[in-house]
């Protein structure tokens, strides 16, 4: 599985906290090409036959005539008010101006002989070297003809073009991102998905887009909707630009209420800049530069009234960092994403609320057979969310109101430990007594059995979890104490805790074990289990059973990232399938699932509470 959003060495780096920030994506060396140097010496390779049919089709005359697709942003309302022109000539207005390298224009027709349209796109730095953004609306049919041409000039044929032309091979959307009927584009939660990724083939000189424009931006996921300077670059409808120059404006964001979605106020993006790119550190034809989010969204971009000089644009997240990889990777994303629910993600309330989630168990616990989340807050009370096998959850079941006794609870961890289906509940209390509740549910805790007694030896258990962990594949409880030992206890079930087995003597590196969840990420039934270190380190141990941890595969080195992880559990939360979906609480309260995680590589990332919320 491939997801951006997060890799080895950078994703959430500590400086900026546990959010955004840069996400760098596998980079190769680049290489500044100039145009006259692409041009002269040996014939043109067989890399660049495809544009060169594509010139034939694409003439100077086409590319010229060719209609903004968001063509309602074209014809600003009249003033409503005395007020309204001193307002209007207070307003920031974009520039017009040769263009740069790394922005371009994405054409799109229904075939050789189809209405031919435009919007905006840009080149993104990755090691595929041929990947170009843009907004989601702007590939409304899927079997159209599509060109991207960076630093278009208007009249121009596609030889005279700067760096040439790049006909499109393949479009990536999100499946979730489908317009209104009717409309190329939505006002609904899936607005916040109106991303695009294309593959181009090369120039008609034989260079990849990368060679040809000397670099490209950086896809990265912002800390937030406020900042100070983002510049917008984009290619405005010709009616109000009969040169066809590109504009540019910089300006400070905020969010769109309610949206995963940044705004901001500045005149002149009339209808053709769907798509363009919000670049935090913009510089003049630069070959590089950080790009968060590009033009689209609610209403494709722009408010109800298409006042010119309000636009929006997707802020980049989880869901475009993982569309991004399955573009580098040329494969289709799947079919069976989680259900998009937008800034309320799979799980209700905000950050905010999330921040306080101070316990998290995984198991069935609704007999539908999906694997369910079971949350103990903050401030005692308790809360289901059951699954609905799809990465999803249904409305939370309230077992507890806030109350005192909730609040000591100190670890726990769900597993099959009155046998049959359902899963049980195992917690240690502040005062060493431990209690097993063996079958949870909807409508309650149910009842409670003594494992342990009040101050017992079990007040120094730091961390508890479950898994496959007996001989016959059953589930067993392990305890990581505060001396950095472990012990199995194989028998536990209903009639007690049983005798234990130890794994580990105190001391050593497991005093540094801040985290434990117990899963399947081997595929193999056997218990696993996964430990985020204090230093941010990940590790899985694949077979871990009566006779030790098992073998240590590492997802992560040290990091600041991961130090931020303040929960953690896996469960079966997609396709009913094994328990290797994680659920990580980070310490601002954003929630993330990482499905499908597997020995050698975190799962593919899906937000569940947004961060800022």
């Amino acid at each position: 599985m491939f997801s951006y959003g997060r890799p080895v060495a950078h994703g959430r780096p500590a400086a900026r906290g546990r959010r955004g920030a840069v996400v760098a994506l596998l980079c190769a060396a680049l290489t500044a090409v100039a145009v006259p140097a692409a041009r002269a010496g040996a014939p043109a390779p067989a890399a660049g036959q495809e544009a060169r049919q594509a010139a034939r089709l694409w003439t100077a005359e086409r590319m010229a005539g060719a209609r903004p697709l968001d063509a309602l942003r074209h014809t600003p309302p009249a003033p409503t008010a005395p007020s309204a022109p001193a307002a209007a000539a207070a307003r920031p207005k974009g520039t017009l101006f040769k263009g740069t390298r790394l922005v371009g224009t994405f054409f799109g027709a229904d075939g050789p002989r189809g209405t031919a349209w435009h919007c905006t796109g840009s080149v993104i730095d990755t090691r595929a070297r041929n990947i170009v953004l843009t907004a989601a609306h702007c590939a409304r049919s899927m079997k159209g003809d599509y060109l991207f041409v960076p630093k278009f000039v208007k009249g121009a044929a596609p030889d005279r073009q700067p760096y040439g032309i790049f006909p499109v091979k393949r479009i990536f959307t999100d499946p979730r991102y489908v317009p209104d009927p009717g409309s190329t584009t939505t006002k609904k939660a899936a607005s916040d998905l109106d991303t695009a990724f294309a593959r181009v083939s090369a120039n008609q000189w034989g260079r990849s887009l990368q060679d040809a424009v000397g670099g490209g931006l950086t896809f990265t996921r912002p800390s937030g909707y406020t900042h100070r300077g983002v510049t917008v670059v984009g290619y405005p409808s010709h009616r109000h630009n009969s040169a066809g120059r590109a504009v540019r404006c910089t300006v400070p964001t905020k969010q769109l209420r309610g949206y995963r979605q940044l705004s901001m106020t500045c005149g002149g993006y009339y209808g053709g800049v769907s798509g363009s790119p919000w670049i935090t550190d913009y510089k003049e034809d630069a070959r590089t530069g950080h790009v968060i989010g590009n033009l689209g969204g609610y209403n494709g971009g722009g408010n109800d009234a298409n006042v010119d000089y309000i636009s929006y644009a997707t802020a980049f997240g989880a869901d475009a960092a993982n569309l991004l990889g399955y573009a580098v990777a040329d494969q289709a994303p799947p079919a069976d994403l989680p259900p998009y629910r937008g800034l309320k993600g799979g799980l209700p309330g905000g950050a905010g609320r999330w921040r306080k989630a101070a316990l998290m168990a995984s198991g069935e616990y609704t007999g539908d057979r999906h694997g369910d989340l079971l949350v103990v807050w903050s401030d005692g009370a308790v809360t289901l969310h059951p699954g609905d096998g799809r990465g999803g959850f249904a409305a939370e079941k309230r077992l507890r109101q806030a109350n005192s006794t909730w609040t000591h609870a100190r670890t726990l961890t769900g597993g099959t430990f009155a046998g049959g289906g359902r899963a049980g509940l195992l917690v240690r209390w502040s005062d060493g007594e431990v209690t097993l509740y063996p079958q949870p549910g909807p409508a309650g805790l149910g009842r409670e059995i003594r494992m342990a007694a009040p101050g017992s030896a079990w007040k120094n258990a730091v961390q508890l979890t479950a898994g496959a962990f007996r001989a016959d594949g059953g589930t067993a409880p392990l305890v990581r104490w505060a001396d950095g030992g472990l012990t199995l206890y194989p028998g536990a079930g209903t009639g007690g805790l049983g005798a234990s087995t130890r794994l580990l003597p105190a001391g050593g590196t497991w005093t540094r074990a801040a985290l434990l969840t117990g899963g399947d990420f081997g595929g193999t039934a056997a218990g696993d289990l996964l430990v985020r270190w204090s230093d941010g380190a990940l590790d899985i141990y694949t077979g871990t059973s009566a006779a030790g941890p098992g073998a240590r595969s590492r997802l992560r080195g040290p990091n600041g990232l991961w130090q931020q992880a303040r929960v953690l559990t896996a469960g079966a939360f997609r396709h009913d399938g094994p328990a290797d979906d994680l659920v990580v609480r980070w310490s601002d309260g954003e929630t993330t699932l990482y499905a499908d995680t597997r020995a050698k590589a975190l799962g593919t990332e899906y937000t569940l509470v947004h961060p800022g919320t």
